[in-house]
């Protein structure tokens, strides 16, 4: 069979993206892990903060909104704090500006998170517009509407070459060679190698490593109506996650595409950082995992048909927003594939187009 769209990856941004085109002709995902969301995907802070990244990702996230709230149980509330010490102030005030926090007492910020250390914490901000996203959730309702409109996902099934001929591409897998008319790369980490297959150009795609530890909930507590906690810059955060606390150092260490490891020493770092900024000591973790972010050189994701094979569809770079602008994204690629107006404007379309690096 050949298809119309064949996707190479299934985490949020090959899926959300095969929900939507199924509207469009026959859709066949290739995810190379034994099941989809198995790398970013799955070891995601699974945050929908929509003022969070540069401003094409903030429009991305904002466009999502309502394609969340239409769907039940996906959003829940959460908050987040933003936590400086005395001589952070200046990084304090433009993540007061970026998020578009309300400033508010330390006393009133231990009030709602009782293990602030008042003798380190020196400034405080808070906001509401931030939301837990059931990522699993999120997931399986794209795999749902993909197989409803007759799509399919096959899992464990790695590329290992790929070429053009006769007007369409022709993907070798461990099953044989499969053909199709556009080839969507929504490799995530492995992007660039998925183009360096097709015999093109990667415009300088960068995995960044992100690792996280799972702690008990401090003293005991019930942590569930805390606010997500970050240090200003983003230098660590924390958030409550199923009756205990994930912590991350918020590296972002330079990788090679593979499944990712914590490094002990930077994730020790991480949780210093963290207890700095508390009364409650950290104890042994309970796990750690890490994941790869991948950004495109301006960390912008990339979004459309490469300018030498329009055949050729890049859906990629989303960094740490692959979740919360999901939505938005997979309408542009359906309506740049389907010919039609995208939704989010013209001028968001060509500032996410792979054309800006050529």
């Amino acid at each position: 069979m050949t298809y119309d769209f064949l996707i190479i990856g299934a985490g949020i941004a090959g899926l959300s993206a095969a929900a939507e085109l199924v509207a469009l002709g026959s859709v066949l995902v290739l995810e190379r892990e034994a099941h989809p969301a198995h790398h970013a995907s799955g070891r995601s802070a699974a945050l929908y903060e929509p003022r969070y990244g540069l401003p094409p990702v903030v429009e991305l996230s904002l466009a999502s909104e309502a394609a969340f709230r239409a769907l039940p149980g996906i959003l829940s509330e959460r908050g987040l704090m933003i936590l400086a010490k005395a001589d952070q102030r200046a990084t304090f005030d433009r993540d007061l500006a970026g998020f578009q926090l309300e400033e508010i007492g330390v006393e009133a910020a231990c009030g709602i998170v009782p293990i602030l250390n008042p003798a380190t914490v020196a400034f405080a901000a808070t906001a509401s517009h931030a939301w837990d996203i059931d990522t699993d959730l999120l997931i399986q309702g794209h795999i749902r509407r993909l197989k409803a409109g007759g799509g399919e996902l096959r899992t464990s099934s790695p590329v290992s070459a790929l070429r053009r001929a006769g007007g369409l591409w022709h993907v070798t897998t461990a099953m044989g060679e499969i053909a199709a008319r556009i080839l969507i790369n929504a490799a995530g980490a492995w992007v660039g190698q998925v183009a360096g297959m097709a015999g093109l150009r990667d415009p300088g795609f960068t995995p960044l490593r992100r690792s996280m530890a799972r702690i008990a909930a401090p003293g005991a507590r019930d942590i569930s109506r805390w606010p997500m906690l970050f240090g200003c810059g983003e230098s660590w955060y924390a958030k409550p996650d199923a009756g205990a606390l994930i912590v991350s150092p918020a590296e972002e260490d330079p990788l090679a595409p593979q499944d990712a490891w914590a490094d002990d020493m930077v994730l020790a770092e991480g949780l210093a950082r963290y207890e700095e900024m508390v009364t409650e000591p950290v104890t042994r973790p309970l796990a750690n995992w890490a994941g790869l972010r991948t950004f495109s050189p301006d960390r912008v994701p990339v979004i459309g048909p490469d300018p030498a094979e329009p055949a050729f569809f890049w859906l990629a770079g989303q960094g740490g927003y692959g979740f919360q602008t999901s939505p938005a994204a997979a309408r542009l690629v359906a309506a740049l594939l389907g010919g039609t107006a995208p939704d989010v404007g013209a001028d968001l379309a060509a500032r996410l187009s792979p054309t800006r690096f050529a």
